[in-house]
């Protein structure tokens, strides 16, 4: 039994250290392509304003929990990906999904996927920014997505993987609900329900200076 206990601490340990190995390749990975677009890699908190066309939202973005999907975020906003798009679906008391449509209802080429970080320990709560992705869990891209109310049952659980919330809102949660109550349709062009009437449109994305 001492034998069989000794043996299984020891493969603990190993495994710790083959991930935490992988860790460190993730995070300079992405430290090199922070570096590379200037996305401030060294600000553990990067806040990026999103001027829309109705009106102003700040983010505050948690590089701690979620790096790679905060990177992966940042490296849109800076390259401009975000600039004139659409936001296109609008659920009222659910979210407002946006990034991924240009003004002609069009989507703009993206990135890899990235893996999920869901498990990070933040939550869907009221006011967070999370990333939108397919049903396999390592499919997000460039869209993302605003909590208008809690939604805790998109964060994961022991039997699936969640939507990683990786910042929050720090000013314009009145221009957020604004845009949720925005009247929505079908739109047959892109088969698509939850589609504002109105569009809504994010006008430029930009990361702010450091404090």
């Amino acid at each position: 039994m001492k034998t069989w206990i000794t043996n299984i601490t020891n493969m603990k340990r190993k495994t710790a250290k083959i991930t935490k190995a992988f860790a460190s390749l993730a995070l300079l990975a992405m430290s090199q392509l922070s570096y590379a677009v200037d996305i401030q890699p060294n600000t553990l908190y990067p806040q990026v304003e999103l001027d829309t066309s109705m009106g102003k939202i700040v983010v505050e973005l948690d590089r701690t929990r979620s790096p790679i999907t905060v990177d992966n975020f940042l490296t849109y906003v800076v390259k401009g990906h975000y600039d004139n798009t659409l936001f296109h679906r609008v659920i009222p008391d659910f979210v407002v999904q946006g990034g991924g449509l240009d003004l002609k209802k069009e989507e703009r080429p993206t990135d890899k996927p990235i893996v999920n970080e869901s498990g990070n320990g933040l939550s869907n709560l009221t006011g967070t920014i999370a990333m939108a992705r397919e049903s396999e869990p390592h499919t997000a891209t460039s869209q993302f997505y605003f909590n208008v109310v809690d939604n805790e049952k998109l964060d994961p659980s022991s039997r699936r993987w969640g939507y990683t919330v990786f910042g929050e809102v720090t000013s314009g949660m009145e221009v957020l609900q604004a845009m949720s109550l925005v009247p929505t349709e079908f739109n047959n062009q892109l088969e698509w329900p939850d589609f504002p009437v109105q569009d809504i449109i994010l006008k430029k994305a930009t990361l702010l200076p450091r404090n």
